[in-house]
C-alpha cells in the first residue's frame, strides 16, 4: 500500500515537474498574433485588461506579504481598475517595493513563464498559475474580483486536468505572450492619463512621494521593465 502510494506521488512529481516536448513554430508564432488580437485592439483590450490587473494587483498583494507588511484585502472593478490594501510602515523599502511591483509584475510574471517554457516545464507553469489564482482569491474583498479570478483559475483547472499536451501547450505559450505583449500597453496608457493631468494618485506619482524621485523616472522604469521582459522572454519562447 505504501508503495503504490509512494509510486503514484512520484509519478504525479514527474508529471507536474518533468518536462514536456516543446510545440512547434508555427503554434509558437499563432499564440503570439493571438496575444496581439487581444491587446492591440481597444475594445477587445478592454476585456482582456481584467486579466492584467489581476496580475497587476496580485504583485503588489505577494510583495506586501513579502516585505513583512499585512494584506488586508484586494478589490478587482469591472473598468479593470484595482486596489490593493496592506497595513505596515506608510514609508521605507517594503512600501517602496510594494508600490513599484503592479506595474511590474505582468511582465515579470510573463519572464518567468518564459524561462519556464523555454525549459520545458509546461504543466509546472500551468499549476503554479492556478496555486497563483487559488491563493489570490482568498485575498479578494469584492464579488466582480472573486469572479473574475474564479473564471480564470477555473479555466486554469480544465486546461490542467482535461486538456491534451498539444492544447496545454498551446494555452501555455498564449498565457505567457499575453502577460509579456500585455504588460507593456498600461504604462503607455498611465503615461497618456499623466500627459493629460489625470492618474494623479498613481503608482508613479505614489513612489515619487515616497522616494523623493521624479514620477517620470519611475514611469521610465516601468517602461524598461515591461519592455525588456518582452524582448528576453520573447527570445526564450521563440527558441523552440
Amino acid at each position: 500500500m505504501d508503495s503504490t502510494a509512494a509510486t503514484s506521488l512520484s509519478g504525479l512529481w514527474d508529471e507536474i515537474f518533468g518536462s514536456q516536448p516543446d510545440p512547434d513554430l508555427w503554434v509558437v508564432i499563432a499564440t503570439l498574433v493571438a496575444a496581439l488580437a487581444v491587446t492591440v485592439p481597444h475594445g477587445v483590450w478592454r476585456l482582456a485588461r481584467n486579466a492584467i490587473t489581476i496580475a497587476h494587483e496580485g504583485g503588489h498583494g505577494l510583495v506586501a506579504l513579502l516585505t513583512g507588511r499585512s494584506l488586508s484585502g484586494i478589490r478587482l472593478h469591472s473598468d479593470t481598475s484595482g486596489l490593493t490594501v496592506s497595513r505596515g510602515k506608510p514609508t521605507g523599502l517594503g512600501m517602496i517595493l510594494t508600490a513599484a511591483s503592479g506595474y511590474t509584475a505582468p511582465p515579470l510574471l510573463g519572464l518567468g513563464g518564459a524561462a519556464l517554457l523555454g525549459a520545458g516545464h509546461i504543466t509546472a507553469l500551468l499549476w503554479l498559475a492556478t496555486a497563483l489564482l487559488l491563493a489570490m482569491l482568498v485575498m479578494i474583498r469584492n464579488a466582480y474580483g472573486a469572479l473574475t479570478v474564479l473564471l480564470t483559475g477555473g479555466t486554469f483547472v480544465v486546461v490542467s486536468w482535461l486538456a491534451g499536451p498539444q492544447v496545454q501547450a498551446a494555452f501555455a505559450y498564449a498565457v505567457v505572450w499575453f502577460l509579456l505583449v500585455g504588460g507593456v500597453r498600461p504604462a503607455f496608457e498611465l503615461q497618456a492619463k499623466r500627459s493629460r493631468g489625470g492618474a494623479g494618485d498613481s503608482d508613479a506619482d505614489q513612489l515619487s512621494r515616497l522616494t523623493h524621485v521624479p514620477a517620470g523616472l519611475w514611469l521610465f522604469l516601468f517602461h524598461a521593465v515591461s519592455l525588456c521582459s518582452l524582448i528576453g522572454g520573447g527570445r526564450w519562447l521563440l527558441e523552440v
